[in-house]
Parts: C-alpha cells; structure tokens; sequence
C-alpha cells in the first residue's frame, strides 16, 4: 500500500515494490519491468512519476532501459524476452486495418494524436511514431495544422502491384 502523504516520494515506493518482485523472482533477468504506461494505470500516477520509477531502478544497478523497447532487469547484455513488435507498429496496424476496413475513408482524417493517445493508452511520442510509419509506408499523409489524412488508394502499399 502506498503512502501517498508520507515523507517517502511515491516514485522511491513503486520503485521499491518492483525492486522486490526483482530480488523474489517474480520478474527475472532479461524480462521487462512494468511500463511507464502500466505503472500510471496501476498506482494513479503520473508520466514523470513512472519515468522516475524507471531511473531509480536503473540508478540501483537493477535494471537498464532500451529507447522504443522497454525497461528491461539486468545488465545490457542480459538476453531479453523475446522481442515483440513494438506498440508503435501495433497501433499502426490497426490503423491499416481501419483503413482497409473503409472506417477512415480516403481524404478522411485518421484520429487526432490526443484521441489515438486515449484509445490506445500510450505516450504522444509512440502515437507519432506510429503516425510516421504510416506516413513512411505510404497509408496516410500530413497537412500541417489540419491533421493527418488517408492518403488515395493507389498511393497505399502494394497498389501498384494490384494487391
């Protein structure tokens, strides 16, 4: 239980709750610690209190983080999980999928950042990730200061070929 109007910051006591799910087991060498995003849903804190988490472990010699893939226990060169795709990418196929399924249309705005960030529950940095793979593909375009529109069939991946 966390102590909220205590002396002890909030950022020290999470980081103490999963210090000791490290030392007991439960999370072991090369498995991900819980993410920035599931720390906030979990305790009701903040994006900068869940990075503080993070940095307090890492400061302990804990664990080590790996930018766009997650903050992993051990040393770096402890062989991790096996690699999942990146949330970025998952978002972005879903997306694709809207697209394909006509729920955005052609010349149709896809969903602002904000609303992608609530959707999907992550950071605005991996919702413009995910924006720039489907940019970088060819599914969407961006008119700066009106937003992110499909982009024409025929300019989608695989038009040419006639999919």
């Amino acid at each position: 239980m966390l102590d909220r109007d205590g002396p002890i910051p909030l950022y020290k006591q999470i980081a103490e709750v999963i210090r000791e799910r490290i030392l007991g087991g439960e999370i072991i060498p090369g498995e991900a610690v819980p993410s920035e995003t599931e720390l906030e849903s979990e305790y009701g804190i903040a994006r900068t209190t869940a990075r503080r988490v993070a940095r307090e472990l890492r400061e302990q010699g804990l664990v080590h983080t790996v930018r766009g893939e997650g903050t992993f226990v051990g040393e770096p060169d402890v062989p991790r999980e096996p690699r999942r795709t990146p949330r970025y990418q998952r978002i972005a196929e879903d997306v694709v999928g809207r697209i394909r399924r006509s729920d955005f249309p052609p010349n149709r705005a896809i969903p602002s950042e904000k609303a992608l960030m609530a959707q999907y529950g992550v950071a605005k940095a991996t919702v413009r990730n995910a924006v720039a793979h489907l940019r970088e593909q060819g599914w969407v375009f961006t008119v700066s200061h009106r937003g992110t529109y499909v982009s024409p069939e025929e300019k989608w991946p695989g038009a040419a070929a006639g999919r």
